[in-house]
């Protein structure tokens, strides 16, 4: 574990390359230019910070801290019944939670395991980061872990590195993380009839200039040019040689975490949890670009 203090915050790596705690700062005040362009660094530098201690910050907080990373996106339409948005009242946040009230839920992806994969690329425009607000968390479970996609690429052997380089991926739009269909989309059963945004299979990051996997998720993912055999056994290549137990990191949550995770170079997934229990999170995220 490495630490690196300055006069404001203090910074300490986490994981095997990856996340990093945040100390010494306070998201519910305006965060100084000093201490942003330190954050900003660390965040390019460990793609992954967390900031703990952070309970009572106001959703007009998160949104506030929020810009601190650019320019915020709508939150995603909701994967439920009626379609409308958890939080009408803030467009940009969204609620990640398994609380019903009155019969409905008041936030999305319940209490079920949240596969692999990187936040709404099925769009074409992708989002550079995605925060997460801890406001209520279960005694157990829900933990959230994160890959480096850097790290895969750079260990790939050098012919999956030239086998790959220029192709593509289809990423599917039909389903959300925990594997719901969205509302008012078709069962998908041939990944070569998948709808979504196509993708490079490597990008660069347009900051650091470093290449990364690109993989969105596996569900439904398509190689077009490539038989359907071909491109679900390359797949299924990347995918088992990116997510290795050594490349990841978990979260283990507690009440007042703020995480943020850059989209371009990192992949996650969520534990499952007990239903009977309360677990409830606020996201906003940063608006990005198309991946290239």
């Amino acid at each position: 574990m490495t630490t690196i203090a300055n006069e404001s915050i203090t910074v300490t790596a986490l994981g095997n390359g990856i996340g990093a705690q945040i100390d010494g700062i306070h998201l519910r005040e305006p965060v100084p230019p000093e201490a942003g362009m330190q954050i900003m660094a660390a965040w390019m530098q460990h793609k992954v910070l967390r900031f703990r201690g952070q309970q009572g910050m106001s959703t007009q907080q998160l949104v506030n801290f929020s810009k601190l990373f650019g320019e915020l996106d709508r939150a995603p339409t909701p994967a439920n019944k009626t379609g409308k948005p958890y939080l009408a009242e803030f467009p940009q946040v969204t609620a990640i939670s398994n609380i019903v009230v009155d019969g409905q839920p008041i936030g999305g992806l319940g209490s079920y395991e949240a596969e692999w994969h990187t936040d709404m690329s099925y769009n074409e425009m992708t989002p550079s980061a995605s925060i997460l607000y801890a406001i209520e968390v279960p005694p157990s479970g829900g933990d959230t872990w994160f890959c480096d996609m850097y790290a895969a690429y750079d260990k790939l052997p050098a012919d999956l590195k030239t086998r790959i380089a220029g192709l593509t991926c289809v990423h599917d739009a039909s389903r959300n993380s925990a594997g719901m269909l969205r509302k008012g989309w078709k069962e998908v059963t041939d990944p070569r009839e998948t709808i979504g945004a196509h993708h490079p299979l490597v990008r660069t990051h347009p900051l650091t200039r470093r290449k990364a996997l690109f993989l969105g998720r596996r569900l439904n993912a398509y190689i077009p040019g490539l038989t359907l055999d071909d491109s679900e056994a390359l797949l299924d290549a990347l995918w088992q040689h990116a997510v290795r137990p050594e490349a990841t990191w978990v979260q283990q949550w507690k009440v007042g975490d703020v995480l943020i995770w850059d989209n371009r170079c990192t992949l996650h997934r969520r534990d499952a949890f007990d239903a009977s229990t309360r677990r409830l999170m606020h996201r906003t995220q940063i608006a990005g670009d198309r991946p290239y």
